[in-house]
């Protein structure tokens, strides 16, 4: 069974499709797929050979998106009204949300709306309002900061365009071990955290390099000899692969701390 993972928005999460028909894909192709409520156009993301979860019957891809169906697609102008038109309800009930996106379904039978928030917010009458304004079904999906991130883009500490608007495709966890081993921590979380306000993304990209490295040195607090001496390791310069040995100080009195290159004295 050939598996076609397919997403109708970068904040939507990806549903998956067979591909009966055995159609030669790639990922970028936009798609027809035959959903719960009716045709809709989306972007193949990856393919898998079995689905994850069987919970649900998975529909067929119908064909790859042709130049008419791609000429259905609500175009920047109406999807910018139909935001204008939302956040002044928002703005209308002082609801605590920010809207960030919003997506229409190719035939129109549905309008999904993005937005963040810190916690649950209770928009029942913004749906009513939205429902009787658009005639048409509406959802709201709630997203996390960094889905809002890749929506609206910005430039990250390097000065390049957000990876997540770029390339990521999955969002992998990034935890503050990643941080502490390539020795950023002491930068401060404005330092390390991207435009979303979470850990960077880029802390993953050389984690299991610096692993390898650090392990390599000897741990902190191990005694060593370096050149006939007793030392105790303090910290690690990962990358230069060298330690800070603690020594005592002349005639017992106090210590002194040296930069121990493991290069050169492995090399002995």
């Amino acid at each position: 069974m050939k598996i076609v993972q397919v997403q109708f928005s970068p904040w939507d999460k990806k549903y998956n499709f067979i591909n009966s028909d055995d159609l030669t894909l790639k990922v970028g192709d936009q798609l027809i797929v035959d959903t719960d409520l009716g045709l809709e156009i989306g972007e193949v993301t990856g393919f898998l050979q079995e689905p994850e979860e069987k919970t649900e019957e998975i529909k067929a891809v119908v064909r790859l998106a042709n130049e008419e169906d791609l000429s259905k697609i609500i175009s920047e102008d109406k999807k910018k009204a139909a935001m204008v038109y939302c956040q002044e309800l928002i703005e209308k009930y002082s609801l605590p949300m920010k809207l960030v996106d919003i997506h229409f379904a190719l035939n129109g039978s549905r309008l999904n709306f993005a937005f963040a928030a810190e916690g649950r917010v209770d928009f029942r009458q913004l749906v009513k309002d939205l429902t009787t304004h658009f005639n048409t079904s509406i959802r709201l999906t709630q997203i996390g900061a960094r889905d809002e991130a890749r929506v609206n883009g910005d430039c990250g500490h390097c000065g390049r365009n957000l990876c997540c608007q770029k390339f990521i495709k999955d969002f992998s966890s990034i935890t503050s071990e990643m941080a502490e081993v390539q020795q950023v921590v002491h930068r401060g979380s404005d330092r390390i955290s991207g435009m979303c306000g979470r850990l960077m993304c880029c802390l993953s990209y050389e984690y299991d390099g610096y692993q390898d490295l650090a392990k390599k040195l000897p741990p902190i607090g191990a005694k060593v000899n370096v050149d006939g001496q007793r030392g105790e390791v303090l910290s690690h310069h990962v990358l230069k692969q060298s330690v800070d040995v603690k020594f005592p100080g002349e005639k017992g009195e106090g210590y002194v701390v040296v930069e121990v290159d493991l290069n050169r004295h492995n090399k002995k």
